[in-house]
């Protein structure tokens, strides 16, 4: 009903919720029926003298209560299944946790669509996603995970490709494989905090080295290959966690030689190789030594954490078989359903729409960033949802992190973050998540203040 302009003058709610209780009031009465097509968004927003997103926030809400559907390039018509109205139109919000870090929440509205649109589409046919099914991902699922790994000029055999559930249990079922208790396992001084909880519930040794700017120092490298026997080297080269540092080429070949001396497998934790955009990236190490390395492409930071969903590249097919009884033992399998929204967002674009929308959104953050915090006191780069933040000798590490509570920051101490050598006084900061740009300066400036202040001098600003 191309014509059709409901009342929001009797609603107390936002006009948003409004419009799609609008439509479902429509429905009822019979005023719009079954395959009617709503006016453009635009158009809708002129007519009622109101901003272009409130009508595309009506819309997307209304899909969410099933009474309407989009169709791409067609617009908005009313659902042949519309569901009952609800007073409440969304599952109840689960908080973020904050010690994690996150990607950039999206808020455009048709972005939202589409990601909504792909949900619906995957649970038409729910009951077989409920199944137990074949380890490793199914056909569709590999020819998801091969396209979406060609964007870092990475084309296996679809034999060594295993659809996993996170990166997280691809890199213990790895861990598992390649070292037994009280064997040795090296990497970075200051590393993800994961790989340090999967050591110890192995009980495998895990020995930091140390670094400079382009990463683990090639020296301290071959002395450890010597002396500790290493039976995996393990790496988070792009867009490091937590220091934002991102290993350059000629560093990594260095690595790649000496693991190639020792025969020493990589275990390469790729979890932010997709953020850069392609042609700006480094090469992954399965592409410098592919028959030395498990490639581990988490799709927390760049589809959704919530997902859990990873794509693993086994070094040679020989180590399918004792990868997959690994994984199976602990896991069974990835959840269908998550990895047909996966494979879905791949298959129809919404993956790489989220992908510029993270990019995007983190480059706008982090120019935050540079124009709040005082100059030398963190590491960054223009696409980490991160910063690493150095605190002054004023301040305890537990002392900041208990001082920056009230913004809502997720403020990590340095000792998370440690495998070897002095704890540096630092914190990584992460500025993603659910918060909007203006609450990110507000907390930006807010540590600002506590850095450039004594903890008594700060605390005056509460």
């Amino acid at each position: 009903m191309a014509d059709w302009r409901p009342d929001l003058s009797q609603s107390d709610k936002p006009r948003y919720l409004a419009i799609a209780d609008a439509i479902a009031d429509d429905i009822s009465a019979g005023k719009l029926l079954i395959g009617d097509r709503l006016p453009p968004q635009r158009k809708l927003a002129k007519r009622l003298s109101i901003d272009f997103t409130t009508v595309a926030r009506g819309y997307v809400e209304a899909r969410k209560r099933g009474l309407v559907d989009s169709k791409v390039g067609q617009g908005t018509f009313v659902s042949d299944k519309p569901r009952p109205r609800r007073s409440e139109s969304t599952y109840p919000v689960r908080p973020a946790d904050l010690s994690m870090n996150l990607p950039p929440e999206p808020d455009d509205p048709e972005l939202i669509a589409r990601m909504q649109a792909g949900a619906d589409y995957v649970t038409r046919d729910i009951v077989p996603l409920l199944r137990y099914q074949s380890f490793g991902g199914t056909q569709a699922d590999k020819d998801a995970a091969s396209s979406w790994l060609g964007r870092r000029a990475l084309v296996p055999v679809q034999e060594r490709i295993f659809v996993s559930p996170g990166a997280h249990a691809a890199l213990l079922g790895i861990v598992s494989i390649l070292a037994k208790p009280g064997e040795n396992l090296v990497c970075e001084a200051v590393t993800y905090p994961g790989i340090r909880s999967i050591a110890a519930q192995l009980g495998v040794n895990l020995i930091g080295l140390p670094m400079d700017d382009q990463g683990i120092e090639v020296q301290p490298l071959l002395d450890a290959c010597k002396k500790a026997k290493p039976k995996a080297i393990y790496l988070n080269p792009t867009l490091q966690n937590p220091t934002t540092l991102t290993v350059p080429d000629p560093r990594r070949r260095e690595i790649a030689a000496v693991a190639r001396r020792y025969n020493i497998p990589i275990i390469e934790d790729d979890a932010y190789g997709f953020i850069p955009e392609h042609g700006h990236g480094h090469s992954p190490f399965a592409a410098i030594a592919p028959d030395l390395t498990w490639h581990v492409a988490g799709l927390a930071k760049c589809i959704g954490a919530g997902l859990r969903a990873a794509y693993v590249i086994v070094p040679d097919t020989r180590s399918t078989w004792p990868f997959a009884a690994a994984l199976r033992a602990a896991t069974v399998m990835a959840s269908p359903l998550t990895v047909a929204l996966v494979t879905r967002g791949i298959e129809d674009g919404t993956a790489d729409s989220l992908l510029r929308f993270i990019r995007a959104e983190t480059r706008a953050r982090q120019k935050l960033v540079s124009d709040i915090l005082p100059k030398d006191s963190y590491r960054h780069d223009p696409l980490s949802f991160n910063v690493w933040v150095s605190i002054p000798k004023t301040w305890t590490r537990a002392a900041f992190v208990d001082h920056m509570k009230p913004t809502g920051l997720g403020v990590v101490a340095s000792d998370a973050f440690v495998a070897g050598g002095k704890i540096p006084e630092a914190v990584r900061l992460c500025i993603g998540g659910p918060k909007t740009r203006i609450q990110i300066k507000n907390d930006l400036e807010y540590l600002a203040h506590a850095l450039l202040k004594t903890p008594a001098m700060a605390s005056a600003f509460l």
